[in-house]
């Protein structure tokens, strides 16, 4: 059995997710293919404190209703028994009720919700001593991958495409990083049989 540490937003959740509600309030157009940086305030017509108010005001109505990656449901359901996923999330942890409801409402099963109100996500996942982690944002990839020398599955997406050092396997979606990891699975339950013999 294994841990997994798991992002939510752009990794569980579509990673265009952000952008309708964006693009309703601030009267925009902005494509998702268009979003090279992860860093949203340049692409608002407005200046960083009013788009940081507007986002923490509506953070509650975003996250509700966020529509799941492609195939991210049925992926970490098939793991729930053999593993435990525990999310680690930048949201704060006052969000956790619309955290936890949106994983009941689309029949996620969590063994942990961590929401730390940061993305420094490197203590948390050595905290919980997590095996694999899963995200989207680039320097949190190559950061816990090599402060906490495990692999990161990285989600491509159009705002994270900076090389990647060797324990950072980017994937196309959800059916990908399932392949990679039950491979993964295999070839450490290999190893570990050979030790034992």
């Amino acid at each position: 059995m294994k841990r997994f540490g798991i992002d939510i937003d752009g990794t569980v959740t579509s990673p265009d997710s952000l952008l309708p509600f964006i693009n309703k309030a601030f009267n925009l157009n902005i494509l998702y293919e268009d979003v090279n940086q992860y860093e949203l305030t340049p692409f608002v017509n407005v200046d960083e404190k009013e788009f940081a108010h507007w986002f923490t005001e509506n953070e509650p109505i975003i996250y509700k209703g966020s529509p799941p990656a492609d195939d991210a449901i049925d992926v970490l359901n098939k793991w729930k028994h053999g593993h435990e996923l525990f999310f680690i999330s930048a949201r704060g942890s006052h969000l956790l009720d619309v955290t936890e409801q949106w994983f009941f409402q689309h029949g996620l099963t969590f063994h942990h919700i961590e929401l730390i109100g940061s993305h420094n996500k490197v203590e948390t996942a050595k905290k919980h001593k997590v095996d694999l982690f899963f995200e989207d944002k680039h320097d949190n990839a190559v950061m816990i991958h090599e402060e906490c020398q495990i692999p990161v599955i990285l989600f491509d997406t159009p705002y994270n495409q900076d090389p990647v050092p060797k324990g950072v396997i980017r994937v196309r979606n959800w059916k990908e990083a399932y392949d990679w990891v039950e491979n993964w699975l295999k070839t450490n339950e290999t190893l570990r049989k050979k030790q034992l013999v």
